[in-house]
């Protein structure tokens, strides 16, 4: 079953198309992970899924609906949307920021309610903020200002949650403290979660779901094991691999079959110094 899904879209900017043509269905109840080279399209396919760029070809249908057609409001109350590197506005305390997730279901004539304050409440316990919600978002360290984002997503309490590079700038301990977070919020609380990652053993760990692209196309998708495997990753990424099996988790691991230093065919020559390069005819 999916409520999220693109039919024959091709997505560009200007002249240049990214994507060409895609069918893509996201499962629910999961966490789906796009994976792929850099410049493939990823990025581009999940600001599609979120209606932040019309596809010119196909569409993206939610819950069996074009996505474009449907208001604005009613969009942000079913898909919450976590943008690569957000910028929170200078000053503003992580209550304040989880806060506009309300947005999407304040009126003019309808003040702040008790249902507002506890989704705010919600999201801030489950993403373990609660004790610094007075806290400067700014002053917060990388994966502490991550969890405000995620917060401020769960708070807008949407069934459907898109993330692009959720783990970009974080270090190890807090990459993997915000993918807990998100399997979480999967197992608990039934959420669907798209996101762009770039790790592959990330991807295979957390998702139950694998988008995998290569030149703006889908080349595979499925569960981690039919989709890392050692013949699409080395097609996808150009790079020979072996795929292992970890030994916690039971899914795939993925890792470069040559020794550091062998993914060439000939030694690296030495740099030259700038007297060599000037009498080298």
């Amino acid at each position: 079953m999916t409520r999220l899904e693109a039919r024959d879209v091709t997505l560009g900017y200007g002249d240049h198309v990214v994507v060409h043509g895609v069918d893509v269905a996201i499962p629910d109840g999961g966490i789906t992970a796009i994976v792929g080279p850099n410049g493939c399209g990823k990025s581009t396919l999940l600001r599609a899924l979120a209606r932040l760029l019309t596809p010119r070809t196909g569409a993206v249908l939610l819950d069996g609906e074009d996505l474009h057609r449907l208001p604005t409001r009613e969009v942000a109350r079913r898909i919450g949307l976590l943008p690569q590197a957000p910028i929170a506005p200078p000053g503003i305390t992580v209550g304040e920021l989880v806060a506009r997730g309300r947005t999407p279901y304040q009126r003019v004539l309808r003040p702040w309610s008790p249902a507002d304050e506890a989704a705010v409440f919600s999201a801030l316990h489950s993403t373990g903020l609660t004790s610094i919600r007075d806290a400067v978002v700014d002053e917060l360290s990388g994966g502490q200002r991550q969890r405000a984002w995620i917060a401020m997503a769960l708070a807008q309490d949407t069934p459907l949650m898109l993330l692009d590079e959720p783990t970009t700038y974080l270090d190890i301990a807090h990459q993997y403290d915000v993918l807990d977070l998100l399997h979480r919020l999967r197992t608990r609380q039934q959420r669907t979660i798209v996101m762009v990652v770039h790790d592959l053993q990330q991807a295979a760990r957390y998702a139950t779901h694998v988008v995998a692209m290569s030149d703006g196309r889908i080349a595979a998708a499925g569960s981690p094991a039919e989709v890392l495997t050692e013949r699409l990753v080395s097609s996808v990424f150009q790079l020979d691999v072996r795929v292992l099996t970890d030994p916690v988790t039971g899914t795939p691991v993925v890792i470069p079959a040559a020794p550091p230093g062998g993914h060439h065919d000939r030694p690296v020559d030495p740099p030259r110094s700038t007297t060599e390069e000037r009498n080298t005819p």
